[in-house]
């Protein structure tokens, strides 16, 4: 099995978004970078809280890492992938989101 994070960018969420897909959106992000400014669709758990909040992530379905610049989500990704989870890595993170925010 490949170690490998698979990526997707900002744009590539974007659209799925405007499809109206139903994505899993987790921002690993600390308190005060999410209240800058979050993907109204993406849930907030923050990167050091991730292994006591796995019960909240469901294993059934395909999850989008995001943080400030795609690193910490890089790492979110490592860790989701190793206890099982479908994941990919927002690359470029909330730098290079040029859609909604709240």
């Amino acid at each position: 099995m490949s170690n490998e994070i698979k990526t997707v960018t900002p744009e590539e969420v974007q659209a799925l978004l405007n499809q109206g897909k139903n994505v899993s959106l987790i921002d690993v992000r600390e308190d005060e970078e999410v209240e800058e400014g979050i993907i109204p669709e993406a849930t907030h758990i923050r990167l050091g809280t991730l292994p006591e909040r796995l019960d909240e992530i469901n294993k059934d379905e395909e999850h989008i890492m995001i943080c400030r610049s795609g690193r910490r989500s890089e790492r979110a990704c490592e860790y989701l992938q190793e206890a099982g989870y479908e994941v990919k890595n927002m690359v470029g993170g909330m730098m290079k989101w040029e859609g909604k925010v709240k």
